[in-house]
């Protein structure tokens, strides 16, 4: 289980995953249609989808990547956070560390591009989300995602919103977390599919995670690194 935040608004009751999300995840599955996948995630399917325990260590594989990165950019970059599933205590998770970098503007690479590159970060430029660049860990290092985002943007908000929702209500992580485990099990082989299978579970907490944000005010807190 995850424990509650202090300070956090619950709001939340206790129940576990109401059958309305089950009905949502089965209609997901069930309506599933292969996407077109681009070479990079085609060589990627063959790995199974694990949804592991929550391992303490993340954030500290976390603070490792963002001291390093933080150094490698400097101020060019506003924000460097630890977003993803393994950014939310107790949350059961792929053992893969999500890192969003947050840049004034997408269009100027020099700030970024070849300090990542320096790293050993390797720019995936196939890429088919054009709302971020995307990099992913030097070859034969653990599997990490860095995600660059421009301040401000939709794209941007969404993870940071989306963390510090499940980090503040335990029974829609739990939810989430079980909504993972349906999906990684019909699609353990096929992680197009599985992101597709999830994806009504996920925008289903977005809009609750967004009434909560109308209702506390959020806005993000410090940047992680």
């Amino acid at each position: 289980m995850i424990a509650e935040e202090s300070g956090c608004d619950a709001g939340e009751g206790s129940e576990v995953l109401g059958l309305a999300l089950v009905a949502a995840v089965q209609a997901a599955v069930q309506a599933h249609i292969t996407v077109a996948a681009s070479p990079a995630t085609l060589l990627s399917m063959g790995k199974p989808v694990e949804i592991m325990p929550y391992d303490p260590a993340w954030p500290a594989m976390f603070a490792k990547w963002g001291t390093c990165l933080r150094v490698a950019l400097g101020d060019a970059v506003a924000r460097i956070d630890h977003i993803g599933s393994t950014s939310v205590p107790g949350l059961a998770a792929k053992p893969v560390i999500d890192i969003q970098i947050s840049v004034a503007s997408l269009e100027a690479t020099d700030a970024f591009l070849r300090p990542l590159a320096e790293m050993g970060l390797v720019y995936r430029a196939d890429n088919p989300e054009r709302t971020k660049r995307y990099f992913r860990e030097p070859p034969g290092q653990r599997r990490t995602h860095v995600h660059v985002r421009q301040t401000g943007s939709f794209s941007q908000q969404f993870p940071l919103l989306f963390r510090d929702y499940l980090r503040c209500h335990t029974a829609a992580a739990n939810e989430y977390a079980a909504a993972k485990k349906h999906c990684a099990a019909r699609f353990r082989n096929d992680r197009p599919g599985y992101v597709q299978a999830k994806d009504a579970f996920v925008w289903d907490i977005i809009r609750r995670a967004d009434a909560w944000a109308q209702h506390t005010g959020w806005a993000p807190g410090p940047s992680d690194a």
